[in-house]
């Protein structure tokens, strides 16, 4: 039984900052899945891949991992990449691209 410890990556779609705080223990899968030949869904016998613990900091999710005996594996967030452009920019008459609508 290995877990993953990692810091969750922001959605897509949003581009707030909710559920990216904690650090999450999940569970490698034990079992293959499997297609159920009725419904054509995807099933799995392994309980343990619907387990995800939430804690505040790295250090508590190491120390769960290490109390409880679970082999972990420890994933650690790319650094943010932001770009300095202020809106400001757009009108500047430095620009190299023409500015088109």
């Amino acid at each position: 039984m290995i877990a993953r410890i990692y810091k969750p990556s922001r959605t897509a779609t949003q581009s707030g900052q909710a559920k990216t705080k904690d650090w999450i223990v999940e569970f490698e899968p034990e079992q293959a899945r499997q297609i159920e030949p009725l419904m054509g869904w995807t099933s799995s016998g392994d309980m343990r891949q619907q387990v995800h613990l939430r804690f505040p900091t790295q250090e508590e999710a190491v120390a769960y991992c290490k109390r409880h005996g679970i082999a972990f594996q420890l994933f650690e967030p790319p650094p943010a990449a932001r770009r300095a452009i202020s809106y400001s920019d757009n009108f500047s008459f430095k620009r190299r691209d023409p500015w088109t609508h």
